[in-house]
């Protein structure tokens, strides 16, 4: 059995409009909704194995505000691949995973994310900026990671809907 956790990236600044998209940062909001996430996944025992997160700056910082407030010890790794990425092409990274590794984190962006857990688990959820899913996936091994894999949606954290 194996753990994903799909986290869209925080909230992201649009106040420089001639700033490339890929180099957003995020706002004082995301900043703190980052750190409640990371906070969240070591309250419910949910320290990430490996985080891998799109390159984009609002996806990198999500990701390691997140790393430092649960604690996971692993550097972040960043890919390309994540960014306006497909279901298929995080699937892809997915199959390369070690399988040591129980639990991994993946950070992102919409739309891709959304299609990324209706493929997994058959579920249309709504992914706000910092909503974090937790997927139950059926392998042993991330090489078997197909589609559909049979996952199961456990949990859903909104950030607005969070106490």
């Amino acid at each position: 059995m194996k753990t994903l956790l799909i986290l869209r990236h925080a909230k992201s600044s649009w106040d420089e409009p001639n700033l490339p998209d890929h180099d957003r940062p995020l706002t004082e909001r995301g900043k703190r909704d980052a750190d409640r996430i990371g906070l969240l996944l070591l309250e419910h025992k949910l320290v990430p194995d490996l985080i891998v997160s799109s390159t984009a700056k609002r996806a990198r910082k999500t990701a390691s505000k997140v790393a430092k407030a649960c604690g996971a010890v692993e550097e972040v790794q960043t890919t390309s691949r994540f960014y306006e990425a497909y279901p298929s092409q995080f699937i892809e990274v997915l199959r390369e995973v070690e399988d040591r590794c129980a639990t991994v984190l993946v950070v992102a962006h919409n739309p891709g994310l959304e299609g990324l857990v209706w493929h997994l688990t058959g579920q249309q959820e709504a992914m706000p900026t910092a909503a974090l899913a937790q997927v139950a996936l059926d392998i042993d091994r991330w090489q078997d990671l197909a589609v559909p894999p049979g996952g199961r949606l456990v949990q859903l954290w909104r950030p607005k809907e969070m106490a």
